[in-house]
């Protein structure tokens, strides 16, 4: 799909990969791009630079994106692609986290895709035609060592995006799920706080929102499914799905590397606590 003379809705616009994007496909030349974040200052602040509409909207509930949906409707007409970008880090470590802690994570990293299918979907299909960006990230196709509660939403988001593909596709909605890895974004810094999990997620180098942009602009011309702005995440899944075994143990020899130059005094302390961020950019990358 060519963006010039699209309407497009990306949330968690406000900052990190949900501002690159709107600004990419302004300069696509979209004829109108909503942007949507729960801070409404910072999306108003993209909107004015880029010429587009500003929505206050918190994913996490679904009144809301159905509200989001409508005035973006009502002011530009029907929405040729939908970008639900917005993301957060969620609580580290494993299963200890409490339950409480796991519900917003969930509500925002999966439920927010599930919603927004619910909303735009039905016209999309009445019309034939229509496009889904989720943004998930190569955590949901790998792992992230250092928060689970992470982990599981992404490969769940993964899930989703994949059985709307194959259950739209064939009336005429396109899907494409973005897996970064790492990303200069808030989200990022979250994550660098665990060096434990910091190493791997660095292994397959620091990209700039501006260039996941770009990744994205490819692959929604080319209709792909996956967009993976880091190359080598297609190496790690081939390399996990051929040989899970080995994989498995290539990313336990990181941890244990890393916890063992985090014990030395050489990479900091571990731990963090999860907060919100503006768009998912966080994976891991094993070793060959």
């Amino acid at each position: 799909m060519e963006l010039a003379g699209r309407h497009v809705v990306v949330t968690g616009a406000g900052g990190g990969i949900g501002r690159a994007l709107a600004e990419r496909f302004a300069a696509e030349g979209a004829r109108a791009v909503v942007v949507a974040d729960l801070d409404l200052p910072s999306a108003e602040s993209v909107a004015a630079e880029i010429g587009g509409m500003a929505v206050r909207a918190d994913v996490a509930r679904d009144d809301e994106i159905q509200a989001l949906v409508t005035q973006a409707r009502d002011a530009n007409g029907p929405i040729d692609l939908f970008c639900s970008n917005a993301g957060v880090a969620g609580p580290a470590g494993g299963p200890e986290a409490p339950d409480e802690d796991w519900q917003p994570i969930w509500e925002i990293n999966v439920m927010a895709h599930v919603r927004a299918a619910r909303a735009v979907l039905p016209e999309m299909v009445a019309r034939g035609d229509g496009y889904l960006l989720n943004t998930a990230s190569a955590a949901g196709l790998l792992t992230q060592v250092s928060a689970l509660a992470y982990s599981a939403t992404k490969h769940a988001a993964v899930a989703v995006a994949e059985w709307l593909a194959i259950t739209y596709g064939d009336a005429g909605i396109k899907v494409s799920c973005l897996c970064p890895q790492a990303v200069r974004t808030p989200l990022l810094e979250i994550a660098l706080e665990d060096p434990v999990g910091a190493a791997p997620l660095l292994a397959g180098g620091l990209l700039e929102p501006a260039d996941v942009a770009e990744a994205v602009v490819a692959g929604i011309r080319e209709e792909r499914f996956l967009i993976l702005p880091h190359p080598d995440v297609a190496k790690f899944m081939a390399l996990k799905g051929a040989q899970p075994e080995r994989w498995l143990g290539g990313m336990r020899r990181l941890v244990r590397e890393a916890r063992s130059a985090g014990s030395a005094g050489s990479a900091g302390s571990a731990g963090s606590a999860g907060s919100a961020g503006s768009a998912g950019s966080a994976g891991l990358a094993p070793p060959p």
